[in-house]
């Protein structure tokens, strides 16, 4: 029984989530850094993720506000154009609640891993923001939704969905291991990867790994 619940599908809707997800995003992203520094400061002091903050204040709502802050334009930018460009396909084929329900599922599962890692790395004061544990998630969804698209890197580069997942992939390890992904949250990317996988298994029914490999 419990597993018919998990399984139980939404009744097919589609109301341009990915629209209104972007929206909100330009939003918070145009409040926190045009109505003033003090605006600014409280903003990110109150939706980021702070591990030392959660466990001190219990703020527990930042596992899912830190993925609508963004450090600069080009951090917001490039999340949401990924959002944009991945988000509309699986929204389609998933119906909006669904995508909602897996957008902010993968998202604030990757923000409690990554706090987890923090807090037993003694990394306390770190400040995670951003939606790209979210969006790395959609990129799974979008490879095992569609594993024969192609994807044109940076308009050139011509990937099959798969390959750049695990081209991916494997960026965001060499950047872990040789510690120069910058200020990057490099396993925020990975865990929102792995949460996707989980999600197409349990929700689903799916192996991710047959859908992208053929077999």
């Amino acid at each position: 029984m419990n597993q018919n619940i998990i399984r139980r599908p939404f009744k097919y809707t589609h109301f341009n989530a990915v629209y209104w997800l972007i929206g909100i995003n330009l939003v918070i992203f145009a409040a926190a850094n045009f109505l003033g520094q003090r605006t600014g400061m409280l903003m990110n002091i109150y939706l980021s993720m702070i591990p030392v903050i959660i466990i001190e204040e219990k703020w527990v709502w930042t596992f899912v506000t830190y993925m609508f802050m963004h450090g600069n334009f080009q951090h917001i930018f490039f999340n949401m154009l990924g959002l944009f460009i991945f988000g509309i396909h699986v929204e389609r084929q998933m119906g909006s609640k669904e995508f909602l329900l897996f957008y902010f599922v993968t998202g604030t599962l990757a923000g409690f891993f990554s706090f987890l890692v923090y807090y037993f790395t003694g990394n306390l004061i770190v400040s995670l923001v951003g939606a790209s544990g979210a969006i790395y998630a959609v990129q799974l969804a979008y490879a095992v939704l569609f594993p024969s698209a192609v994807i044109y890197i940076w308009g050139i580069i011509p990937l099959r969905a798969p390959v750049m997942v695990l081209g991916f992939t494997l960026l965001s390890l060499f950047f872990i291991f040789t510690g120069r992904g910058g200020n990057v949250a490099h396993l925020t990317h990975l865990a929102g990867f792995g949460f996707a996988w989980i999600y197409f298994v349990v929700r689903f029914g799916v192996s991710p790994l047959r859908r992208l490999t053929g077999r």
